[in-house]
Parts: C-alpha cells; structure tokens; sequence
C-alpha cells in the first residue's frame, strides 16, 4: 500500500507555508506571510522547493525574523495582553499599513479612531467582544449610518493589523452587520446655497468651509474632491480646474467662474504658502491639514442651523443638486457626464427621473384642464 500522499499530509509544516500542487502534479511549498509584515519589509513572500527538510529550515530562519520583529514592536510601544484598545490604535498609526495611506485619508482615519478611542479605548483589548463592538456601532447609528460604517470600517483595520502581527486573534467587528444608506432624492433650491455662503464667509473661522461648498455647487462635484483640493489642480492663467477624482480616478477639466476666481485669487493671497486650496483653519503641530470628512460635516451643520435651512438637507445633496439642475436646463448627457466624471449614461440616468421641471413641461404638454367643466357644471347648478 502507498503511504507516501498520506506520510506528506501528515508532515506539521512551519508557520506561514502552505503546500502548493503544481501543473506536473509535483507539490511544493510557499512561504505566505501577512500582508503588514512583506510591507514593513521584515519578509517576503516566496516559492520553496519541494525539499521539506530545507523548507522548514528556511521558514525558521523567517519566522525567527518576523518573532523578532514582532517583540521588539511590542517592547517600543508597551503592546501586552493587559493593553487596552488605545494601544493597538497607536500601535496602527506606527504601521507600513497606515503609513502607506495618503495625507488626507491619514486625516480622516485619524479623526474616526479618535471616536473609537473616545467609545472603548480605555478597555483592554481582549475584552471587546462583537457584542460590545456591536453597542458602539449602534451608539454611532445616531450620529449617521455613513459615519458609523466609515468608524466601523477604520476600527476593523485596526484590529486586522493587530491579528497580523499575532497580538489577538480575532476582530469584533468583523461580524457587524453594517446598515444600508437610504437612497437620497433631496436637493437644495439655489437661495439655500446663497443663505449657506453668506453665513460661512461672515466668520473667518468658517470661511473655508463656505468656499468648499462653493466649489463643489459651483463644478457639481464630491465633497471629499473639494476638501482635498490643492493649487496646484488650478490654472490661474487658464482659468481651467484640472481635476483626478478620488472615487473612479477620472479626470475632469472645468471652467473656473470670474465670481469663483476673485475668491481664489483672494484665498491664495492667504493661503497660498501651502498646498490645500481650503485648509482646516487650525493647523496640527504647525502644518496645515484638509478638513476631516466628518469635521467637515459638523461645523457645515452648525453653519446651516445659523443660516435657519431646514434639517433635510446634507452637505453631501450639492453634487445631486447641480446634475439634476443641468438636466433640467436640457443639458445633453453626455456634456453632464464631462462635469461629474461618470463613465457611463446609466450612472446619469437616474437623475432623469422625477424633476419638478420635467413633470410640469409632461403635463403642460398634456394640456388636460377639467376646471372648465368643473365651473360650467357648477355655474349651472346654481
């Protein structure tokens, strides 16, 4: 009887190898290690022979350097199993996995993980089970469904990165069941940007955000494009906004306003010295930061309250608003699409529908009256 396919299944292969069947039939072994750790350069990833005396003895020589890399980690920042979540979200921020990330989304993770300290950082890590993870969530439904599925999102890094470097083994919110977004049709009416503007250019401390908003009504673009926008995106000589979008990476290319390009010339005179077109107001340490998506948020909130605009309205409604205005002036398509950076006419089409224009122009054409008939018939009664 042939044992060696039962002898090679019963071979305890090191941590990280897994046995790989080739297209002869042979099998070899890869040394797979986690994604934070080929990051961080500590390993990498590769094909080992099919020699299992050698491949062990490689995958010590590895799992020795990844040990090692590991405890020293653990030393620098105090990481035990008595830390507490505060702990794995400083030990995140000295990640490959966090640093890799860009400027403005270090920004924004940044502030979310403040929320999740702010919930559960002074308990011990081991002791955020999916059920405390799943009250915190709920707690941060309140505040917004999209807020709480971006802190969800961020927590959920954290604790995967803990995971890889082997300090728990499990992620609380792994399990969370996040809550769909309800589909939106509200748009603000043009006097209600105009109230907006005039109360965030009256306060410095909110002029920034008046001209984020601003840009993003004026070129019918994301929020997150407009808080992260530089000088560099912008042709003063052309007149021309060059811009990568952040969601589909598309490229657009918009006319900059004269109204919109005295503000610009007046806010580079202020802040041209750094990057970002509307920075927040307070820099950190000295260097200055685009606004947090969910600062952003707040103080415009604070800023429609002042400006007495009613509670249905989301700053996050201005793009929405500028395409279903251009498809109420007839714009063609295809010109919309040259604004919004959509690729194709169905992302567009549902903008189509249900406009107030559109049903006054449909049963204007209809041209059915009954109140003639109405008054005659009532005329004669009397």
């Amino acid at each position: 009887m042939n044992t060696n396919g039962r002898n090679k299944m019963r071979i305890k292969l090191p941590r990280y190898v897994q046995t790989v069947k080739l297209v002869d039939g042979q099998v070899a072994y890869r040394f797979n290690p986690p994604q934070a750790l080929v990051d961080a350069g500590v390993v990498k990833r590769e094909m080992y022979g099919s020699d299992v005396s050698q491949v062990k003895r490689i995958a010590k020589q590895n799992n020795d350097l990844i040990d090692a890399y590991r405890e020293e980690k653990a030393k620098v920042l105090n990481i035990t199993k008595h830390s507490k979540v505060n702990d794995l979200v400083r030990l995140y921020y000295e990640s490959n996995d966090f640093d890799m990330l860009r400027d403005t989304t270090k920004a924004d993770y940044r502030y979310l993980l403040t929320i999740l300290c702010n919930s559960m950082g002074n308990r011990k890590y081991s002791d955020i089970t999916s059920k405390v993870a799943k009250a915190a969530y709920e707690e941060w439904v309140k505040r917004g469904v999209s807020f709480a599925n971006h802190i969800a999102t961020c927590s959920s890094r954290v604790f995967n990165y803990a995971i890889e470097m082997e300090y728990i083994m499990f992620n609380p919110f792994t399990n969370i069941k996040r809550k769909p977004l309800a589909k939106r049709k509200v748009v603000w009416r043009h006097e209600d940007v105009l109230k907006f503007l005039d109360v965030a250019y009256s306060d410095f401390s909110t002029r920034n955000i008046g001209l984020i908003i601003q840009m993003a009504y004026e070129w019918c673009q994301r929020l997150g494009d407009m808080r992260k926008l530089k000088w560099e995106d912008i042709d003063f000589d052309s007149a021309m906004l060059t811009l990568e979008q952040s969601k589909r990476r598309a490229e657009v290319f918009l006319p900059i306003s004269d109204d919109l390009m005295a503000m610009l010339r007046d806010q580079h005179d202020d802040f041209g010295f750094q990057q970002y077109v509307a920075p927040h107001i307070l820099p950190t340490e000295g260097v200055y930061h685009p606004y947090a998506m969910q600062r952003l948020s707040k103080n415009g909130r604070a800023v429609m309250r002042k400006a007495g605009l009613s509670e249905k309205l989301r700053l996050m409604d201005l793009r929405r608003t500028g395409v279903v205005q251009m498809v109420e002036k007839k714009v063609p398509l295809p010109n919309i699409m040259s604004v919004t950076g959509h690729a194709n006419v169905a992302s567009v089409k549902p903008y189509l529908k249900n406009t107030y224009t559109a049903a006054n122009e449909a049963l204007t054409q209809r041209n059915v009256s009954v109140q003639s008939n109405t008054v005659s018939n009532i005329e004669s009664d009397t």
